[in-house]
């Protein structure tokens, strides 16, 4: 233990600089352990769809023409917001929302949330995931 102090004592910069990398790998694993309880991998997507889930995408207009999900519907940030005024019969039901990368995903579920949906979930990886994993786009 004398050792310890010692090292502490002659070394206070390269012991503090231990202590906040210390602290950011907490931080980090706490947020990622957060950040998988709210997304699914496409193969889960794949069943949730099966059962109803809502597939929301947040993509443009033009990038949900161009490809998107079977069933998805489009919507934007600002639809988003009053989800819980247009979408009320699904507060209750599976929501699952993407877009490109699944950046925006994690937002737009603590926005959901907000608004009491109570089972929304974000597709981990977005549509980049999607078709990594060699799954179909629709463009109807």
């Amino acid at each position: 233990m004398d050792r310890i102090l010692d090292y502490l004592a002659h070394h206070p910069w390269l012991s503090l600089g231990t202590v906040l990398v210390a602290a950011l790998v907490v931080v980090y694993e706490l947020r990622s352990r957060n950040e998988g309880q709210i997304t699914v991998s496409p193969q889960d997507l794949i069943r949730l769809m099966n059962q109803g889930a809502l597939v929301l995408d947040l993509r443009s207009q033009e990038q949900f023409q161009a490809g998107h999900l079977a069933g998805a519907r489009q919507m934007n940030g600002e639809q988003i917001l009053k989800a819980g005024d247009t979408l009320k019969k699904h507060k209750e039901k599976l929501v699952i929302v993407y877009d490109d990368t699944g950046s925006l995903g994690g937002p737009a579920v603590r926005q959901l949330n907000a608004q009491g949906f109570t089972k929304a979930f974000a597709l981990r990886g977005g549509l980049t995931a999607w078709r990594a994993d060699n799954l179909p786009l629709s463009r109807a």
